[in-house]
């Protein structure tokens, strides 16, 4: 019982991010709210190893999320990033990989 407070600490942000998407349309604003949250959650609580798994996230789901889009498993209508994708889509998804990492710490 003592960690679900901490566990909707760690989930909520990520919830927060995806609940902006349908009401933000222009990716480039999107991305740097994405960036300025993810920055102050890095600069209010940043543990060993939280920037070495943003950016293997972020690298990591980039080229996954390009062959998906490129073999036809997913399609965007939204694509700002490389016409493939939409550009916060890489951010967010970094920013799952460090919370993950900090769920599984909790549990």
């Amino acid at each position: 019982m003592h960690k679900i407070l901490p566990i909707v600490q760690v989930a909520f942000p990520i919830l927060l991010m995806i609940e902006m998407i349908p009401f933000i349309t222009n990716d480039y604003v999107l991305t740097a709210l994405y960036v300025a949250i993810i920055t102050v959650l890095l600069v209010r609580k940043r543990r060993k190893k939280d920037l070495v798994i943003l950016a293997l996230g972020f690298v990591v789901m980039l080229i996954l999320e390009s062959i998906f889009v490129w073999t036809g498993v997913e399609t965007f209508t939204r694509r700002s990033l490389f016409g493939l994708m939409p550009l916060w889509l890489p951010v967010l998804w970094a920013y799952g990989f460090v919370s993950i990492k900090r769920l599984i710490e909790i549990v």
